[in-house]
């Protein structure tokens, strides 16, 4: 279930399971990474942890701490919809549609190359 929850943070999945917050056990820590005074003296990097699943989301992509409350709920509901639901889930669902788009793009762009490296020796072949 670990490479599942990889999959998390898909911002159009609807059908998420809800997070009531009696789930929640919500903890207020200093950040870390650059930024110096602003993340060193500062708790707003927030820890969610879903009870029942066990599963802990750390958030502290801003500096307002309502902000990352917001986004850690939301990392938060999607990996408790995919420990829950596995492959059944929407946010597992659109993360293999959007490989696959990636992957057919690699091909297309690798197939055009080709054709191209075939125009330029019919080319050379041409002039000689």
């Amino acid at each position: 279930s670990l490479p599942l929850l990889q999959a998390a943070r898909k911002r159009n999945s609807l059908n998420l399971l809800e997070l009531s917050e009696a789930e929640l056990e919500e903890q207020f820590v200093r950040g870390d990474g650059p930024g110096g005074q602003a993340t060193n003296k500062t708790n707003n990097c927030v820890v969610l942890k879903h009870l029942p699943s066990g599963i802990v989301v750390k958030c502290h992509q801003t500096r307002s701490v309502e902000k990352n409350r917001k986004i850690a709920r939301e990392i938060l509901q999607e990996k408790v919809d995919l420990f829950y639901k596995g492959e059944d889930s929407d946010v597992f669902k659109e993360k293999k549609a959007s490989e696959k788009q990636k992957q057919e793009k690699k091909r297309r762009a690798k197939e055009n190359l080709e054709r191209k490296k075939l125009f330029k020796e019919m080319q050379q072949l041409d002039k000689e």
